[in-house]
């Protein structure tokens, strides 16, 4: 069990990683909301980003949620000894959060790819942004998130556990609420790997 929430914590660390690699270029932070709206500022963002960068964000992306997904398995297995269902709902709610992010973080590192690649024209980023406006359904995948942490929480603070009551600040939902202010990047990743860690050491 602790095994499966180190590896998890290794996983959300590495997405961390990568995430800073698609938001940060050689010419400054990259924000989709402001900057996208700017064709001359994108331009000059991605003058120098490499498109190996971009690919190793990707690549490496869906290696650290596939190793992320262990540890979200492991605490619904875990939970479930104390309450089937909630057990079952965090299974539920963890793979449904896992599959689409993994293909939200290959979709984000495409847009940049293929901008790139395209020239970084006004027509370019006017067709990467139609994509991604296509597929940002897999943004849905926090949904997902959400109940899972929600349910772990319910069930930590309601004392069916084996955890002491305060332990439910290593949960992704308390710990993204006081990132949140900060201009921390991945936020959520550190959320994440903060929760895994916790819990290796409390479980």
């Amino acid at each position: 069990m602790k095994l499966t929430l180190i590896i998890a914590c290794l996983g959300h660390i590495i997405c961390g990683i990568t995430d800073c690699l698609l938001a940060y270029t050689p010419d400054g932070r990259f924000d989709f909301k402001k900057d996208t709206s700017d064709s001359e500022k994108m331009k000059k963002l991605f003058e120098k980003m490499p498109l190996r960068r971009i690919e190793l964000s990707m690549l490496d992306g869906v290696m650290a949620l596939f190793m992320a997904a262990f540890g979200y398995i492991g605490l619904s297995r875990w939970a479930q000894e104390y309450s089937y269902i909630s057990g079952k709902i965090m299974f539920i709610s963890g793979m449904f959060f896992i599959v689409p992010i993994t293909a939200h973080h290959v979709f984000c590192g495409a847009v940049e790819w293929f901008y790139i690649k395209l020239g970084r024209t006004d027509e370019a980023l006017e067709t990467v942004l139609c994509f991604f406006k296509r597929t940002a359904a897999a943004a849905a995948a926090y949904v997902g998130l959400l109940v899972f942490a929600g349910t772990l929480l319910v069930l930590v603070v309601s004392g069916k556990t084996s955890l002491p009551v305060w332990a439910c600040v290593f949960n992704t939902l308390p710990l993204f609420v006081l990132l949140a202010p900060t201009k921390l990047p991945a936020k959520g990743n550190i959320a994440g790997a903060v929760m895994f860690l916790g819990l290796s050491i409390l479980i």
